[in-house]
């Protein structure tokens, strides 16, 4: 099934957002997810209709990795940051919800909501990340693969209802592993490699191997839960050519959004929003 044009039409808004030019209505209710990623963390926030009027994005290399907070002090600081910035351009929130990769339980997934309470946020829900972005694609059937800096991870979905998640570490940090390794250099420079437009063409044959290696991982986990649609999201996606490795290798459709990146974050606001119009009624949270 295609991506619908008014997911991309969300996701472009969002890309907009990120600007903080937008007009701040008085008094709206805001409602934020905030996505703690191994090479990126990202802040959206939406209002009551789930339309996006605000975000913050910040490189968080070092924070989070392999789906887990390793540095909680840098990690509450970029959040923190990012609440900082919103709150000046006048955008106040004050609380959000949080995001984890499949697979993680307990204190590891705790841990990605205790980093916004100790930001100043109050964290209202916990949502797994390709569930999240499931929300923004509207997705009835498939299964969403989220390509992190750090891991991949799958969510299949059958009649609306997330069925099946996991999550392995294979990701945007490992491409960068390789580049490094082959020109000597470090994996900053060679994350400047992978990011720049006029490289990425040069250097896709020798990081084929690690989106093979993705693709595998996908094929491993969807042989009890057979799908004929992927949808890829998470930064790593945004690397040119990638939809055709997966497409390729698992035998099946493949289909990505106008920007991947912004698909999990934007997902974990709506869960936010979500969790709040259950409350109103008495559902509880969005756990």
């Amino acid at each position: 099934m295609k991506i619908k044009d008014s997911a991309n039409q969300l996701l472009l808004a969002f890309e907009s957002s990120l600007a903080l030019n937008g007009n701040r209505m008085p008094n709206e209710p805001l409602f934020a997810g905030v996505d703690l990623g191994t090479a990126y963390t990202v802040t959206a926030v939406v209002n009551a209709a789930g339309m996006p009027v605000a975000g913050a994005l910040t490189r968080s290399r070092s924070s989070i990795r392999d789906g887990l907070v390793l540095d909680y002090t840098g990690a509450i600081a970029m959040v923190r940051q990012q609440v900082k910035l919103l709150h000046e351009a006048g955008f106040t929130i004050k609380s959000a919800a949080a995001a984890y990769p499949p697979g993680t339980t307990g204190r590891n997934a705790q841990a990605f909501a205790n980093v916004l309470e100790a930001a100043g946020l109050q964290a209202v829900g916990l949502i797994d990340e390709p569930t999240a972005a499931s929300l923004v694609l509207e997705i009835t059937d498939g299964a969403v693969v989220d390509i992190g800096g750090g891991t991949t991870g799958i969510s299949v979905i059958r009649d609306g209802e997330v069925v099946y998640t996991a999550d392995e570490a294979t990701g945007g940090i490992h491409v960068d592993l390789v580049i490094a390794g082959h020109y000597k250099i470090s994996t900053e420079e060679a994350e400047k490699i992978k990011t720049d437009p006029t490289q990425q063409a040069t250097i896709f044959s020798l990081i084929r191997p690690v989106f093979q290696k993705m693709a595998s991982i996908v094929n491993h986990h969807l042989r009890r839960h057979p799908v004929t649609s992927l949808y890829l999201v998470g930064g790593t996606s945004c690397f040119p050519g990638i939809e055709e490795v997966i497409e390729t290798e698992t035998g099946l459709s493949v289909e990505r959004p106008v920007n991947p990146l912004l698909v999990t974050p934007l997902g974990i606001a709506l869960s936010c929003l979500k969790t709040a119009l259950g409350e109103q009624h008495g559902m509880g949270k969005t756990r």
